[in-house]
């Protein structure tokens, strides 16, 4: 099932960092041990926070977060990993949205070092703190963002793709030509096609979706009809 497969590839993952020396072996197997599988929401009983990553769709997460409320204790938070949603949006749902916040992780997250935090407009400074503390425990830079239609990085780093995007559909440079640019005199990690592809169309474009009606349809925000394209052909 879904949970076993995410689990072998977690551990997958925590071997190529051993096989690459970025952790040692002995690590690798003691994350594995902490690693304990959910088959249920009711699993999730005993948590301190739960962090939702389940698709981008507004109605998706409320439905989530108002099951995951009847199940975790009272003083549990209720974090999601969204990139573009409300956070204050998917709190409404809850009769208790002062413990809700945004959690937004970068991919590659072992690589980026960085995490969004994102408070809503109930969100208690109790569990901003403590979500502010998780981050930096967990060897992550916080960025504390407002919550607005993607927030600091999705919102200021919205041209990284939209404008790669434009200069294929106008036949300036190829895929592979503009992610060598941006990585070589760019200074980028990586370029915004090799991006797209770790991130997958399914979720790319939903998040430019998303930011371009949340900001009335600002022209500036407005996705490619490239990426409508390959999604429509299933070529994530």
């Amino acid at each position: 099932g879904a949970v076993a497969e995410a689990t072998a590839f977690i551990h997958e993952l925590w071997q190529r960092s051993a096989d690459k020396q970025r952790i040692t072996q002995a690590q690798a197997e003691q994350y594995g041990e902490r690693l304990i599988e959910a088959p249920d929401l009711a699993a999730l009983a005993s948590c301190d926070i739960v962090v939702e990553a389940i698709i981008e769709k507004l109605e998706a997460k409320q439905g989530l977060f108002s099951d995951l409320e009847g199940i975790v204790r009272q003083d549990a938070v209720l974090a999601t990993n969204t990139s573009s949603l409300s956070v204050t949006a998917i709190a409404a749902a809850c009769q208790h949205p002062e413990r809700v916040i945004g959690f937004h992780f970068f991919n590659p997250v072992p690589l980026m070092k960085i995490v969004e935090v994102i408070p809503g407009l109930r969100t208690a400074d109790t569990v901003t703190q403590r979500v502010n503390a998780l981050g930096t425990a967990m060897g992550h830079f916080t960025a504390q963002a407002t919550d607005t239609p993607g927030f600091l990085v999705n919102h200021a780093g919205r041209a990284f793709g939209t404008e790669a995007l434009r200069i294929l559909s106008e036949s300036v440079a190829d895929p592979a030509t503009i992610d060598r640019i941006m990585v070589d005199q760019g200074g980028f990690r990586m370029g915004p096609f090799t991006l797209l592809d770790l991130t997958g169309l399914d979720v790319s474009h939903a998040v430019m979706e998303s930011v371009y009606h949340q900001y009335y349809e600002e022209p500036r925000f407005r996705p490619s009809p490239l990426t409508r394209q390959r999604l429509s052909a299933g070529l994530l």
